[in-house]
């Protein structure tokens, strides 16, 4: 890859420093200019990564961008993304791509249109770990997947997030929120989803605040926030899939996938990197033997301790595809087949019955040692 494609960011806030720390790393990619509903924010961001800070529609129009990222709340998605297809730009979306199927296909019909591309995290199922997951699947190792577990439980996002609002309302929860990084890892591994059933609950109908600077602040929840879901997959694998904010200490596992000779254990589907550990039908579990996969190395500074962090990668990918005339791995297809899953799961929880998909993807290519070498400066 030879050219670089101009990259602008809308939505300053908290997730926009990951991008525009991680993007240097990555070739195809380089981040121009930035903005936000609040000018202060987009001048600030401007200031720390010596970027422009632009009004929206001033970069909107801006010729030197070719991708404009997404980083707005949930809600606001849908118009930004249409808004940036509209002015003739590729756009990146963070999770979740939209939050109802009418959006996602109104996006998709405009997109085509104009002949344009639209990509959506997450892409940490490119990670190492996660891509040595998927090709010792690949290459029948466990046999053919026939059930497995998901588990992503906490007490909440209130404890740490400065502004946890968006979070406990109808396009929040731990579904909408979380689930984005496993359902997208589940579509890598095993394929996507025929229908679901669920029960949905909430522990509380408010929440107080324990982060700063708003500790102490009471606010409402509008949306499940402990949801118990079952997955059928296409190929007739069903997965269990937990997702609360009402849990204080579990002992499950992030992922683990059971198939016909053996058992697969898959680190949490946030991050990059982890140990992925299996067993034959000798049952001993064992750590896989750890591969030279570029985005397994550690990079990142976490409260937990050293990790592997390679967010953009999902977009570098995406420029990538532009270029060359390919799927994009992080496609508008699989994010929306995502969506469809969990929207499914929420309808489930509220109707009490299975509900079937109306959408379909196919997995994405995998992304081995040289290709993820490829993506990189």
């Amino acid at each position: 890859m030879t050219k670089e494609l101009g990259v602008g960011i809308i939505g300053c806030g908290n997730i926009s420093t990951t991008y525009f720390k991680l993007a240097p790393l990555f070739r195809g990619i380089r981040i121009i200019a930035c903005a936000d509903i609040d000018p202060a924010a987009a001048e600030a961001r401007a200031a720390e990564f010596d970027v422009t800070a632009q009004s929206i529609e001033a970069l909107l129009a801006n010729p030197e961008l070719d991708i404009i990222v997404n980083l707005t709340i949930p809600e606001a998605h849908f118009p930004v993304s249409k808004a940036i297809l509209e002015a003739g730009k590729h756009v990146y979306s963070e999770k979740p791509l939209v939050l109802s199927l009418e959006q996602g296909e109104e996006l998709r019909a405009t997109a085509k249109a104009k002949g344009l591309l639209v990509g959506s995290a997450p892409d940490t199922f490119l990670g190492g770990a996660h891509q040595l997951a998927r090709a010792y699947v690949d290459q029948g190792k466990i046999g053919r997947i026939t059930s497995g577990t998901c588990h992503v439980m906490s007490p909440g996002m209130e404890m740490w997030h400065p502004n946890p609002d968006f979070f406990f309302l109808p396009g929040g929860g731990p579904v909408l929120d979380l689930g984005p990084y496993y359902i997208a890892n589940l579509i890598n591994l095993i394929g996507p989803v025929k229908r679901v059933a669920a029960l949905s609950s909430m522990a509380n109908q408010t929440r107080t605040i324990t982060s700063e600077p708003r500790k102490g602040e009471v606010i409402p929840v509008k949306t499940p926030t402990n949801i118990h879901a079952l997955l059928e997959f296409q190929n007739g694998a069903t997965i269990t899939l937990s997702a609360s904010w009402d849990v204080w200490a579990h002992r499950h596992g992030n992922m683990e996938l059971y198939g016909t000779d053996g058992s697969l254990f898959v680190p949490d589907p946030n991050f990059f990197g982890g140990t992925v550990e299996a067993s034959g039908r000798g049952k001993e579990i064992q750590p896989l033997e750890a591969w030279d996969h570029p985005f397994a190395v550690n990079n990142w500074e976490h409260p937990l301790g050293p990790i592997a962090n390679y967010r953009t990668a999902g977009l570098a990918d995406m420029a990538d595809a532009i270029l060359a005339g390919r799927d994009a791995r992080c496609s508008l297809d699989r994010a929306l087949h995502a969506v469809d899953v969990m929207v499914s799961i929420l309808k489930s929880g509220e109707e009490g019955r299975f509900v079937t998909l109306t959408t379909t993807c196919t997995q994405p290519a995998a992304l081995g040692i040289e290709e993820a070498r490829a993506l990189l400066r």
